[in-house]
């Protein structure tokens, strides 16, 4: 049975004959339309039958290429975009802005002075000029010209004044201050030895110059008794001082 299977299928698919066996020969029936009629139904049998002998085996999975590097591309830099140029541009021109005003320079501050350096004699050089000769008397400072200075003696208000206290002129030494400096009572000590002084004038004598005021009699160094007054030329012409300084005479001498 196995050999006629084989020889249908070889006679089947080739319509020759490839091998015959004996028995089968002899002893097989006719086909009548089955043999005329095969090759019209190869194609469909051979589809039905392709199958079992020739099974379709599931394709293998497609193993991706292993990627291609590509050569390194040379990068050209950049170069940088190049800005118009403002030359050719007109433009508005540029208002100008006036410079701030500077401030004016300050002043120059003046050196600070040293210690003021004395460049006046010293009060015992201040030159000074007498008439008279008792060097006990009263003293009577003035500062005028010499000219009236040597009138002096006979003036009418001194001589009255001198009255009022009971002494004349020959009692008293004048001094003639002949600087605007006054003069040192030390240097007038060293030849007189007066105990009172009346002063007709302003900076007359040094130790008297800030303690006293007009008509007020006060006791200086050594106890001299220092009566400051008005010039005399002023005394002659106002009443109300020659009160004032003969009040101030009462005190000194008569008290």
């Amino acid at each position: 049975m196995h050999e006629a299977s084989l020889a249908f299928f070889q006679n089947f698919y080739t319509n020759v004959s490839l091998y015959v066996v004996a028995e089968a020969a002899e002893n097989a029936p006719q086909l009548p339309a089955v043999a005329t009629a095969a090759p019209a139904a190869a194609e469909p049998v051979a589809a039905m039958v392709a199958p079992v002998f020739a099974p379709q085996l599931p394709s293998p999975p497609a193993v991706p290429a292993p990627p291609v590097s590509a050569p390194p591309v040379a990068v050209k830099p950049v170069a940088p975009a190049k800005l118009p140029s403002l030359a050719g541009l007109n433009l508005p021109p540029t208002p100008a802005v006036a410079a701030p005003a500077s401030p004016a320079p300050a002043p120059p501050v003046p050196p600070v002075p040293d210690q003021p350096q004395r460049t006046a004699p010293p009060l015992t050089e201040t030159p000074y000029s007498t008439l008279g000769s008792n060097a006990n008397g009263l003293v009577i400072i003035v500062r005028m010209d010499p000219e009236r200075f040597r009138r002096l003696p006979k003036n009418v208000f001194l001589n009255n004044l001198l009255k009022a206290i009971r002494l004349i002129v020959e009692d008293v030494v004048l001094i003639n201050v002949e600087s605007n400096l006054p003069v040192a009572l030390s240097t007038l000590r060293q030849k007189l030895a007066a105990k009172q002084i009346i002063g007709f004038g302003k900076n007359l004598l040094d130790v008297a110059v800030y303690k006293t005021q007009l008509y007020e009699p006060v006791l200086l160094v050594n106890d001299v008794a220092y009566l400051p007054a008005a010039e005399i030329e002023l005394l002659e012409e106002d009443t109300s001082r020659k009160k004032l300084l003969w009040q101030a005479m009462q005190r000194m001498f008569l008290s």
